[in-house]
């Protein structure tokens, strides 16, 4: 009987670790992880896009594919009807030169977007509540299909009236 109780504790006890690192793998995964991007750790500056496509709320920024901030708002700006996204840097991460670019880019074919972030050659560099305004928006692919399609039936139309 003794021993029973034993091996259901150690079961039980097993169950939790098992649960507790599925939650941590769910929160990595979903990039709600919390590690180095704590209030204190991180500087804020915004990005003015014309598109910024799915990009949502804790997306990654990355520079050279290292992740250095994440995305902590998107807005729209009514007088230049452009979205903001608010973005926190790491700390670690000051010397970003102002002339730096944003791109949202999309990880892999049905990925996740991201803001990519391309440095400049300028000796001064981002501070808190500076704005990037050199930026390429989302591709939106909806928007590309339509031009292909468009492309192509002018290409055949335009070739028809040719042999006329």
């Amino acid at each position: 009987m003794m021993h029973s109780k034993w091996i259901e504790t150690i079961v039980g006890a097993f169950v939790a670790l098992g649960l507790g690192a599925l939650l941590v793998l769910t929160l990595r995964i979903s990039n709600l992880s919390l590690a180095g991007f704590g209030a204190d750790s991180t500087y804020e500056i915004r990005a003015m896009f014309d598109n910024i496509g799915g990009l949502k709320v804790r997306s990654p920024v990355k520079m050279a594919g290292v992740t250095v901030g994440r995305v902590n708002a998107i807005e729209f700006d009514s007088k230049s009807y452009t979205a903001v996204a608010i973005i926190q840097i790491d700390k670690q991460y000051t010397q970003i030169p102002t002339d730096t670019g944003a791109n949202v880019y999309t990880a892999g074919l049905l990925g996740e977007q991201y803001i990519s972030l391309a440095p400049g050659g300028s000796e001064e560099f981002l501070k808190g509540g500076d704005v990037i305004t050199d930026t390429q928006s989302a591709v939106v692919f909806e928007q590309v299909i339509g031009q292909f399609l468009y492309g192509k039936a002018a290409e055949s139309g335009g070739d028809k009236d040719s042999k006329e």
